[in-house]
């Protein structure tokens, strides 16, 4: 019987194998150099559904050394707040960049992020996000500052694959790197400002069911991989 700890080092050692492999590959092609060029402002409608942009709201501006690091791994980011007719609002945060390919232009993760600006992660969990077409791997956190709390909801795509960081990740990278392409990739984020984690999370999938019914299906396939 293969107990777990033969199990893991054989897991290794093929992740291991594979990362040589990818590695001798040397990938150069570029996936955001084959299909329709990515432009978040035009892809992103202001409004859909019963959400429109609330254009009272100025987005927060970032410390100059986290806006430093963004725009070292991204090459566009879209950061906007909606409202629907209920009052509710959701800020929704996108960032882009043509190579996810390997550490160094690894997604900026909202659990550093947050923490950087001055808040404290009192949960983090991992769930799904239920679509009509199938489901997505997300991630779960609540952020508090002083009297704000923000339930954080986000996903992270790798090439045409919704993932999360860490382990997924990385198979998503050496699948790429195994064919010798370079994959671009997206750090999706909602959230909202609520004691009702919860009743935020629902609100969270409503508002991103609601945006999928407005983009492309090619559009589709960058914000949430294939499914």
């Amino acid at each position: 019987m293969m107990t777990v700890n033969n199990r893991n080092l054989i897991i290794g050692m093929a992740l291991i194998a594979a990362f040589w492999v990818a590695f001798a590959l040397k990938p150069t092609r570029y996936t955001a150099e084959l299909g329709p060029k990515v432009n978040l402002e035009k892809m992103i409608p202001t409004q859909f559904g019963s959400w429109h942009v609330d254009e009272t709201i100025t987005p927060v501006e970032v410390s100059p050394d986290i806006k430093a690091s963004l725009d070292k791994l991204y090459s566009q980011l879209l950061s906007k707040t909606y409202i629907n007719a209920e009052g509710q609002r959701i800020m929704l945060s996108i960032s882009y960049g043509g190579n996810q390919g390997n550490d160094e232009y690894q997604v900026h993760r909202p659990e550093y992020c947050y923490v950087a600006q001055g808040f404290q992660l009192q949960s983090e969990a991992e769930d799904f996000l239920t679509l009509p077409f199938g489901k997505i791997a997300v991630k779960r956190l609540v952020a508090k500052q002083d009297a704000r709390v923000e339930p954080i909801t986000y996903w992270i795509t790798i090439g045409d694959q919704a993932t999360l960081p860490g382990f997924r990740r990385k198979l998503a990278q050496l699948r790429y790197g195994l064919t010798g392409r370079v994959p671009d990739g997206m750090l999706v984020r909602v959230s909202s400002i609520s004691n009702d984690h919860n009743g935020a999370y629902r609100l969270h999938d409503a508002f991103i069911n609601e945006l999928l019914t407005k983009v492309t299906p090619e559009e589709k396939i960058k914000l949430i991989g294939k499914l």
